[in-house]
């Protein structure tokens, strides 16, 4: 039998759909890891387990990795970073719990475990390689990955997904996966912006740790078959399904099947010169904004004689103590206390960063016990807390509470509330009290063809019919069932309930400290840990999870950097700019 009628009689015995193509897959994976383990029986010092743990890392990453085209570089770095998650999940946690009652974590047992982590990257990076070389050959030798065929044609062919933050774009992710080389089925995404933000490192870029543009994924680089539409939703016709983006220009974009991943705006709870005095953090632009305000504010502290004049330019007052204002508190603290050093005429005594919160105590994500320790090491770096505190009114150069009393600062950032996008009441809808709209167990709302995720959809476990939290992990699992669905749909297929587990949470508190509450999987156990391992636990998880190998190398290059060089002080906005982005009305002094 020659090789060219050897090759349709393998593909005929291995079938043209999707089973054949999960065996294409694991057995890649399979043969890799295998391969590949040698690295962690050397580190690990047992053969038992590190071939077990290599081939069954390796059938699991097999059958999750398409293995497109690429050079051997590529493969490489993209599955080298995997080693790092890998290293933190199994040897320094996993195996430690089970070997001892109360691991302890310390710099001598974190420093035995160098070993394990250059062994997990190098069985990684050659995972990685082996793995594209031998997809490569099958390529070569079968012909491309087969492509399940449609089990029906599609009922309806225009998806349109508004909204271009982690719940959409994570769900025209899935749709280009689940489409495969199926080009019936247009995707278009309409985003404000181009480029995917990263909202877990805004208070890097805002303390000056990160540039703007390290968080930032472009999304045409991203999607490379979604047709990605930049403007602002003016309006959804549901009755004539379509909707109107305005950008530079205005168009009126089609679909049959609309998914609403508008996520969130800030909520001031109607207070007007709160608005208008405050400082947002919910966008880089606004991250950017607290950064150069923050040096502003040293620059004109520096020449001011007035020592009640001084402490106000350098009071930074941080309204709500959830992560995101907690994060910002800390990393506006190290920034601040940083650059004291450059300015000789100003002390320690002049700068406060202030935590204002109406409750009684930060963190209510997050188990007392861990609250409290962020509290106790964020005090000790210098933060003072306000807890019981609204803020009721603002005026140029003071914040006044409910309470009567004023705090005289020149910067406020709002963290206190958020609320789904206004265009959500204008669809007719059914929504919640807190103005999302509510979906079914599917993600699928009461009008057919009309999906929800993120931040702007009410959503609740089908298993436990306890609402979903607002978060990035949560919308991403609620875009990755809603992409599944839609394409159940198109299939004529029967759609799947939406169920959601938590993995944990991560809340870093300062330079070199952070919370940790994580789930240990397949238990409904929690292991709840502090300080360094906390805070590596942090970089490593959301380095991994930062979309684009580019912007990885970009983040950790500036982390290396950091541990040598003080951060960027560099004004990268005009002071009228800063004056005005805070109040348009208000003139520069």
């Amino acid at each position: 039998m020659t090789g060219a009628t050897f090759r349709p009689h393998v593909l005929g015995r291995l079938g043209t759909g999707s089973a054949a193509r999960t065996m294409r897959r694991a057995a890649i994976g399979l043969a890799a890891g295998v391969l590949a383990s040698a690295f962690l029986v050397s580190a690990l010092g047992s053969v038992a387990l590190g071939v077990a743990l290599g081939a069954s890392v390796g059938l699991s990453y097999g059958l999750a990795t398409p293995h497109r085209p690429g050079t051997a570089l590529e493969a490489l770095m993209a599955a080298a970073a995997l080693g790092v998650p890998l290293w933190a999940l199994f040897s320094v946690l996993l195996v430690p719990l089970a070997s001892v009652d109360h691991p302890m974590w310390t710099a001598a047992e974190m420093r035995a475990l160098l070993p394990q982590f250059l062994g997990w990257v190098l069985y990684a990076a050659t995972l990685g390689v082996v793995g594209a070389g031998a997809s490569a050959a099958l390529r070569r030798w079968l012909g491309p990955e087969p492509d399940p065929s449609p089990a029906a044609e599609p009922a309806a062919r225009r998806v349109l997904i508004l909204g271009g933050g982690f719940a959409g774009v994570a769900t025209a992710v899935e749709l280009e996966r689940l489409l495969g080389a199926d080009r019936s089925v247009r995707v278009t995404l309409v985003s404000e912006t181009n480029a995917l933000l990263f909202t877990p490192m805004l208070a890097e870029v805002a303390g000056s740790a990160l540039e703007a543009s390290h968080i930032s994924t472009p999304l045409r680089g991203s999607l490379r078959r979604t047709e990605v539409v930049r403007g602002s939703v003016r309006a959804v016709d549901l009755a004539a399904r379509r909707a109107t983006v305005a950008g530079h220009v205005t168009v009126e974009l089609p679909y049959d099947h609309l998914v609403l991943a508008l996520g969130s705006v800030t909520n001031h709870f109607g207070l007007e010169r709160v608005a208008r005095y405050a400082l947002g953090f919910k966008s880089l632009r606004e991250a950017v904004r607290i950064r150069n305000q923050v040096i502003d504010s040293f620059e004109r502290a520096a020449l001011e004689r007035d020592p009640t004049r001084r402490h106000e330019l350098l009071t930074f007052v941080v309204a709500g103590a959830g992560f995101a204002g907690v994060e910002l508190a800390g990393a506006l603290n190290d920034f601040a206390r940083s650059m004291l050093a450059d300015h000789p005429s100003l002390s320690a005594d002049d700068l406060a960063i202030v935590l204002l919160y109406p409750g009684e105590r930060i963190l209510p994500e997050l188990s007392p016990s861990l609250a409290g320790y962020a509290q106790e090491r964020l005090a000790a770096r210098g933060v003072s807390f306000r807890p019981g505190a609204r803020v009721a009114d603002a005026r140029p150069g003071a914040f006044i509470l409910e309470s009567g009393q004023e705090i005289r600062a020149r910067t406020l950032v709002w963290t206190a509330g958020t609320a789904p996008h206004p265009l959500i009441r204008t669809l007719g809808l059914e929504i919640s009290k807190r103005g999302s709209v509510l979906v079914d167990e599917a993600l699928a709302t009461a009008r057919p063809g009309v999906w929800a995720a993120g931040d702007c959809a009410a959503v609740f476990d089908a298993s436990s019919h306890e609402p979903c939290p607002p978060t990035a992990q949560c919308a991403l699992r609620e875009a990755r069932t809603v992409a599944r669905n839609v394409y159940a749909t198109l299939r004529g297929r029967r759609a799947r309930p939406f169920h959601f587990e938590s993995l944990g949470a991560l809340c870093v508190v300062g330079y070199q400290t952070a919370c940790a509450e994580l789930r240990l999987p397949f238990t409904r156990r929690h292991v709840r840990f502090s300080g360094l391992l906390a805070w590596m636990l942090w970089r490593l998880v959301y380095l991994s999870k930062l979309p684009g190998l580019e912007r990885k190398v970009r983040v950790l290059v500036a982390w290396t950097f950091e541990l040598f060089f003080p951060r960027d002080v560099v004004q990268t906005m005009d002071p009228a700019e800063i004056e005005n982005a805070v109040d348009p009305e208000r003139s520069s002094p």
